[in-house]
């Protein structure tokens, strides 16, 4: 009530005015500072976030190439072994011959036959290197892919993270908060785990 220049202020007059006034008083100038260091550490995961996504996404365009790789020693090693096979008729058919040619021949059989032998030595030791080669990218790829699903989780524990942190600001509950911290720290393990290529 006023008269005569005297305002009298009710206990919802003066709330109302507090907020209108975006609430400079002790308590929420305390929430504000809280909300405030709530907002760098989310700021801070999303960092941490953004790089872990980083890692993650190169290590699972590494595990693309060096399947990629493998297939290509594969194959390399496929068309090795089909040229041993081609060098082992042709050994096959001189075996035979010297047996049916006549004794002026045999000598050229069996020097072909030697011949054959060798170079098929050669080819099948270079099919076990490239078959070796093939294997030892297929083991690079499948760590490739095992530590980009680390950082994916850990990537995800921070995105999770995140949220908690937008709620526990909306809802101001602290257990909300706590959460965050824990699965922030928990993602941050993880990323540590796909560092260390655990």
């Amino acid at each position: 009530m006023s008269g005569g220049g005297f305002h009298v202020h009710g206990p919802h007059d003066h709330e109302l005015e507090h907020a209108g006034q975006g609430g400079h008083g002790d308590h929420d100038s305390g929430h504000k500072s809280h909300a405030g260091g709530i907002a760098v550490v989310t700021a801070i995961i999303a960092t941490i976030g953004a790089l872990f996504a980083y890692q993650g996404g190169a290590t699972q365009a590494n595990a693309g190439l060096f399947k990629n790789n493998a297939a290509i020693k594969k194959t390399e090693a496929s068309n090795q072994w089909n040229y041993y096979q081609a060098k082992s008729s042709k050994q096959n058919l001189s075996e035979l011959a010297i047996e049916l040619a006549p004794e002026s021949r045999k000598a050229f059989y069996a020097d072909e036959i030697k011949r054959y032998k060798g170079e098929k030595a050669e080819i099948k030791k270079e099919a076990e290197k490239l078959e070796a080669e093939s294997k030892a990218w297929d083991v690079k790829s499948d760590e490739q892919i095992h530590q980009h699903h680390r950082w994916a989780q850990a990537t995800t524990a921070l995105q999770i993270a995140i949220a908690l942190a937008a709620i526990a600001l909306l809802t101001k509950l602290r257990w909300l908060e706590y959460g965050m911290y824990g699965v922030a720290g928990l993602g941050i393990v993880v990323g540590v785990l796909a560092a260390m290529h655990i």
